[in-house]
């Protein structure tokens, strides 16, 4: 398509097209305002309160503003606008969210390309995009060539220009029912795929859950996640939106767990979000160090929490301060779908209670005709509200398949996005997860819960922690492996099996025992089931 290209002969040489979106835009929300527009406003509450800090530097909220409109304007001389996506390679920095102010604040959506991914998955996105410009910094340039088609522009070239550039608010050009950014998901069958999400589906995230968390202007957010990770986008607008302070973390820091707890404990952090793999290690660190921390909240999403494991955090804090949540969520269904405080009492049950959903979304578990399944019984996940993306770019075949015609709706053009995870509705409203559809686990016709294993596992005195998986490569049947970081010596596969004899059915019981110093991480902090050492045939 023309569209897709980056030079519009009419406009100049500089100047970039909109992307070209099957879907286009739909109606916005009336009354909520822009995600940019959230933090103008708190610049024009409180201009000298701190709004970012990185390594010992620090921004306020009218250094970041003015820094933000150069990027912006500099963007619109070049035709950045409304429906415009905007690549960002940069390493986690000031830069970094100066960029993405900037970008929205030219009325453009941006594309986060996390300079540490591999090289072919970066490739891939910036092919399947299109994206026609590309900010990004000397120190990774090499990694981002221009090509045809796309613009690099490398921030420290742009000094001069940025510094003669004014940095007034430019005009306000989007409206909320535009591109706020793309982020890719790799989803069952490891191809990336770009989820375009609006302005309004970010910011009724946050009026939606307010009243949960009370986000304050006193309140410190570290941007733990990866810009390409969705909680991100939690992390810096439940900062920036509401007045409060975003830590930048460093790569290298977010990869150490001793380091990231300190960074938390001396920056004073009240709002933590992490995946349930990473928080087992923050919490070994809390363990070690017993210093006093200023969490209010500690919120779980990106993977199934195993809530027995949080026992022992709860015999030595408490569950009232620290309030510990998990959510579930989806990148296509902006970030969370459901709310859950979790207690002590609920370390009693092994199933992964996610709560019911966010007050303006529906949650239906249905069976395969999308009929309701009755209380107790597995069904499949379909999301439908405000929270829903647009849809896969330049996907149309699997938006048909995944993004579905609401039945359950009178509005409208209302969206059931179709998730593929499995869950079990719960009297009362709760909503226990189960797993994916297309990662269900088999052994001799048993399905295996790789959860109920670990659960049982993490309960032997000699484990600190624990992955279940099943091995089916090079062997006459498939076979429950135990990944196991041992206090001290690793238990052998005789004590475990007998441990585990009167926890799990037979069936669940490991036919190996692998000993593991830590549990492998992805980028996002997720476990990296892929990483795990397969053990000898």
């Amino acid at each position: 398509m023309a569209a897709d290209r980056a030079i519009d002969a009419e406009r100049g040489e500089n100047a970039v097209l909109p992307i070209a979106d099957e879907g286009g835009t739909r109606p916005g929300i009336p009354g909520l305002p822009c995600v940019h527009s959230m933090f103008e406003e708190r610049v024009r509450e409180n201009p000298d309160a701190i709004a970012l800090t990185f390594e010992g530097q620090h921004l306020t909220y009218e250094e970041l503003n003015r820094r933000a409109n150069r990027v912006a304007n500099l963007l619109r001389d070049r035709g950045a606008g409304p429906e415009v996506l905007i690549g960002i390679a940069l390493e986690r920095s000031v830069e970094l969210v100066v960029a993405i102010l900037g970008v929205l604040k030219s009325g453009a959506g941006y594309l986060p390309l996390d300079p540490q991914y591999p090289a072919q998955r970066l490739a891939l996105m910036l092919s399947d995009s299109r994206v026609p410009l590309l900010l990004t910094a000397d120190s990774v340039r090499d990694r981002f060539p221009a090509e045809e088609g796309r613009g690099v522009l490398v921030l420290e070239d742009l000094a001069g220009e940025l510094a003669a550039t004014s940095d007034e608010n430019p005009p306000t050009t989007a409206t909320n029912a535009n591109l706020a950014y793309v982020i890719y998901t790799s989803g069952s069958t490891g191809k990336p795929k770009g989820v375009l999400i609006d302005h309004y589906n970010v910011t009724r995230l946050f009026t939606r859950t307010e009243h949960w968390f009370g986000f304050a202007a006193t309140d410190v957010w570290p941007l733990f996640h990866s810009a390409a990770f969705d909680l991100s986008v939690w992390e810096m607008w439940g900062a920036l939106a509401y007045g409060g302070r975003l830590v930048v973390v460093p790569h290298l820091v977010a990869r150490s767990y001793e380091a990231f707890h300190a960074l938390v404990a001396n920056e004073g952090v009240t709002m933590l979000t992490q995946t349930p793999t990473a928080f087992k290690q923050f919490a070994q660190a809390q363990e070690l160090s017993g210093t006093e921390l200023a969490l209010r909240f500690v919120v779980f999403a990106g993977e199934a929490l195993n809530i027995p494991s949080l026992a022992p955090w709860f015999d030595r804090h408490g569950d009232r301060s620290p309030r510990l949540v998990n959510m579930y969520g989806i990148t296509e269904t902006t970030v969370h779908v459901t709310y859950r405080e979790i207690d002590r009492a609920d370390t009693a049950n092994t199933a992964s209670v996610v709560g019911p959903p966010i007050p303006d979304l529906r949650v239906h578990i249905l069976d395969e005709q999308m009929n309701p399944v009755p209380e107790g019984t597995v069904g499949e996940i379909y999301v439908g509200g405000p929270g829903v993306g647009r849809g896969y770019l330049r996907r149309p075949e699997l938006n048909r398949k995944r993004f579905l015609p609401n039945p359950y709706s009178t509005e409208p053009g209302a969206t059931l996005y179709r998730s593929g995870d499995l869950a079990v509705p719960l009297p009362g409203g709760d909503i226990q997860y189960v797993g994916r559809s297309d990662h269900q686990v088999k052994v001799r016709g048993h399905r295996v819960e790789l959860g109920e294993i670990e659960s049982a596992l993490l309960a032997h005195a000699g484990v600190k922690d624990a992955v279940a998986a099943v091995q089916d490569q090079d062997t006459d049947f498939p076979k429950v492996v135990a990944y196991v970081v041992p206090v001290q010596e690793a238990p052998s596969l005789k004590d475990l099996r007998r441990f585990l004899q009167d926890r799990v059915p037979d069936y669940m019981l490991p036919n190996a025992v692998v000993p593991i110093t830590e549990l492998p991480l992805t980028a996002s902090g997720k476990l990296e089931r892929k990483a795990l050492p397969w053990p000898a045939a």
